[in-house]
């Protein structure tokens, strides 16, 4: 390795103090994280009339976006693995700082659209770099520390609806939106900027590496596509869907879509104690099932109000530790590296770039309804994927030679 050698593990002395600071830093990082991703859906109505576009237009910032996070996230992989984590964190968030301050600003679609891929592809860095060198601070106690790193996305994901709405009723325009969520971002790449990164965990001098297994990293890849898109589309499309029926005011709506992420925060908070009592397979098939129930009460009560906010609650719940869990579960198998994490986190780009563009090109000329039965479907599909996630990992640790 190049430049990541010149990083030595931490020392003993002042170890857990470090690793806490550390920890904190990830956490204030995803933070700023959690901001970015849910900003697009509250104000996706306001960008289309800035860049005078229709509903179906401005859905393809949904592809460019993920297009971006495809990009940046499979740069990343090998990106970690040999340079120094903590500058290249840093230099995302700044970023994502210049790229939130201008996007309110841009006139026309193409410019808005090779902004969203930029935004996209620091995303995709960022959140590879928190996951993976978390993994390397913590190594075998990961498992509440990464419940705990998505649990403060999910903060961030909760306020930025909220900090919009506020924003957009005191000026009437999506502008100081952006430029609030860009000021707040800050003091985060200061701090990353400062701390020493991690080693991987290969050249730490920790336990001898598991080997990647391609079948389960193919496995949780697939899962990632469908249960992502289905998180990037709800969170996304819920705004519109609602003023689309009509359910409620723009206000209302951002009030909504900030329930959901409050929902998902709330449950990775309550996932931190449960993912020490229960396996992580129990966990995910509990977390599908609430979901399916969550999307069942706002398609059999597609005229209500308080339907869609008791749906949008269960599906934030259930959606909460689906993501840090499934980690957990690969991490148990196999050593995450910078380039595992990443194929995971393609699975993820390509799934949040598909299925909210295919929601875009159905919502106009079939009808709003038609999103929530997409995600519908993605979930149902990740159950079936699930079941072969849980086949393979109880037969590799029944014969580990087999896997």
């Amino acid at each position: 390795m190049a430049a990541q050698d010149t990083a030595s593990p931490l020392p003993e002395a002042g170890a857990r103090r470090g690793a806490l600071t550390i920890t904190a830093a990830y956490y204030l990082a995803f933070v700023v994280l959690g901001l970015t991703t849910a900003s697009f859906g509250p104000t996706l109505p306001g960008l289309a009339e800035h860049v005078r576009a229709t509903i179906g237009q401005i859905s393809y910032l949904f592809v460019l976006r993920s297009l971006g996070y495809l990009t940046g996230s499979f740069t990343a992989g090998r990106l970690y693995d040999r340079v120094r984590g903590h500058p290249v964190m840093a230099a995302m968030i700044l970023a994502l700082i210049l790229i939130m301050a201008v996007i309110p600003i841009i006139p026309a679609l193409w410019l808005l659209a090779a902004l969203l891929f930029c935004l996209g592809a620091a995303e995709g860095v960022l959140d590879v770099g928190g996951n993976t060198l978390l993994v390397w601070v913590h190594r075998d106690r990961i498992a509440p520390f990464m419940n705990g790193l998505h649990f403060f996305f999910g903060l961030g994901a909760f306020f930025s609806p909220i900090i919009i709405a506020l924003t957009v009723e005191r000026t009437g325009d999506i502008y100081w939106a952006y430029w609030s969520l860009a000021l707040l971002m800050i003091p985060s790449a200061a701090w990353l900027a400062r701390l020493r990164s991690p080693s991987p965990i290969a050249s730490a001098g920790a336990a001898p590496a598991r080997p990647a297994l391609p079948v389960l990293i193919a496995l949780i890849a697939f899962f990632d596509f469908l249960y992502v898109g289905a998180e990037v589309s709800f969170g996304g499309w819920v705004y519109t869907y609602a003023t689309a029926l009509g359910l409620g005011t723009p206000a209302t709506a951002a009030y909504l879509t900030s329930g959901f992420w409050g929902a998902l925060t709330a449950g990775r908070l309550a996932s931190i104690p449960l993912g020490a009592r229960f396996s992580p397979r129990s966990i995910l098939l509990a977390d599908l099932l609430i979901v399916l129930a969550g999307l069942g009460l706002i398609l059999a009560l597609p005229g209500s109000f308080a339907a869609l906010w008791a749906g949008a609650v269960a599906v934030g719940l259930g959606m909460a530790s689906v993501f840090p869990t499934l980690l957990n579960l690969a991490g148990s198998h196999m050593t995450i590296t910078g380039f595992v994490t990443s194929w995971f986190f393609v699975g993820s780009s390509l799934g949040g770039m598909t299925l909210p563009w295919i929601i875009g090109q159905l919502f106009e000329p079939v009808g709003p309804k038609s999103a929530m039965l997409a995600i519908l479907i993605s979930i149902l599909l990740c159950l079936l994927v699930f079941a072969a996630v849980t086949v393979y990992t109880r037969r590799a640790e029944a014969d580990p030679r087999r896997s």
